[in-house]
Parts: C-alpha cells; structure tokens; sequence
C-alpha cells in the first residue's frame, strides 16, 4: 500500500486583495516535503504577493492554503509562523543597531517539534557571519545581511522556507555562496519556495517551476522539462 505524504504547501483558489486592488486571482500550487520550487514571473505578476499571502499579510484571503495539511486561510501571521514556516522578505529586516550575532539570535524559537538550527551548524554553512558575527548590521555588506536574514529563520526551527529574491543585487561570489546553502538544506530536508527574477540562479536549484502573470499560475513544469519549455519561458519572462 502506498504512504500518501501530507504537501508542505497546498493551494487551491486563493485570491487576495490589498485594499480594493485584487491582485490573486485564483492561484493553485503545490510543494512537497523537502523540494525546492521556483516561482517565476514578471515584476507584478504576483509571485511576491503569493509569498505575503501565505503568511496572512495581504488584506483580504479567500481560497484554501495548507501548511502541511493544517488549514490557514483564516489564520493569524503569528500562528501560521508557529506551523513552521520563515519568510525572507526582500528588504532583510536587519536592524543596524545590533551585531550580526544579536541579530541571528533575536527571533525565539517556534514551538514546532523541530530543533532550530544551532549557532554553530549555521556559522559552518555561512562562515562570513562567523567572521562578522561582532560587526554592527549596518556594516555587512548586501551579501551578508542576505545570509543573516536567511541563518535567522533557520534558528526558529522553521522547515518550509519562503525566500523572496534573494540573490538580487548581489554580487556572483555571493550568489554562489546562496546556491550551496540552497542544496545544503535540500539536503538537510528542509522545503524551499523561491521568488527569483535572476532564472540563472533558480534554473539548476528548482526541483520544480510555476510561472505567474496577472495574479495567476499560466505554467507549471519540473526541471527535468526546462529544455523542452525555454521557448515559453522566453515568450513569458523574456529569459
């Protein structure tokens, strides 16, 4: 008999506003345990609105998002958080004042019956937060205040990851350093939706791939179909 396994994330029909702007029209997507899943588009297609809708910061929510078979459309931020899921906004949430350190130990850890990652496991995945880890937020560079925005959801205990752009204007040796820690926790189990305008990036790490346009999924396919697909891509994203 075969075991069904609960999906990380199951969406059906979820629609959002922000205010009176509708701007999800009904989208549907599925993640399973452990893959890395890509959410491709152009600017305003809605692949970040996705992302803020999952966690309950939109306006309005109708439609159905599971997070590992839990229901959450009528959820807080807070209690979606506390199902195990970390969100790496596109603009960071360092606060300067405090050392990188300080910063990577802030958020408490989420009462999810997994571990959060230690200090130490994370300084070995990004050994220039180990090196900075007495440096004030301000003084990191791009680079490593992505790492730290990223090392500090590891460390609540969190296993579905919503990574909003992260590789956006960094520089290649960084964004090299965020591919390995990609694979790394694919490796370790953990369960990654992507936003990324950079496909070059996201082409070899994705198990599987949804593009939007207009607030809705048009394309949904898996890395193994990426050659056949490019042509649509190309049409799409101008990739």
């Amino acid at each position: 008999m075969i075991e069904m396994v609960t999906p990380a994330l199951e969406i059906s029909g979820l629609q959002a506003w922000y205010g009176e702007s509708h701007v999800l029209h009904g989208v549907d997507m599925l993640v399973q345990p452990g893959e890395v899943v890509t959410l491709l588009g152009r600017n305003g297609a809605g692949r970040t609105s996705t992302l803020r809708a999952i966690m309950g910061l939109t306006g309005a929510r109708k439609g159905s998002v599971r997070i590992h078979g839990t229901e959450t459309i009528g959820m807080a931020t807070h209690r979606i958080a506390h199902l195990g899921v970390g969100y790496c906004p596109e603009e960071r949430g360092i606060f300067s004042s405090l050392t990188c350190e300080e910063n990577l130990l802030l958020p408490p850890a989420l009462k999810t019956g997994q571990p959060g990652m230690g200090i130490d496991e994370i300084y070995a995945m990004f050994p220039n937060l180990a090196e900075r880890r007495n440096s004030q937020g301000t003084r990191l560079s791009g680079g490593e205040q992505q790492m730290l925005a990223v090392a500090r959801i590891l460390r609540t205990g969190a296993r579905l990851l919503l990574l909003d752009e992260i590789s956006e204007g960094l520089a290649p040796v960084i964004v090299q350093a965020l591919a390995r820690m990609i694979t790394m926790l694919r490796d370790k189990g953990y369960t990654v939706v992507m936003v990324e305008q950079n496909f070059r990036f996201a082409a070899p790490l994705a198990d599987r791939f949804y593009v939007m346009e207009h607030g809705r999924m048009v394309e949904h396919f898996t890395a193994a179909e990426l050659t056949d697909k490019m042509p649509v891509l190309n049409e799409l994203l101008g990739v």
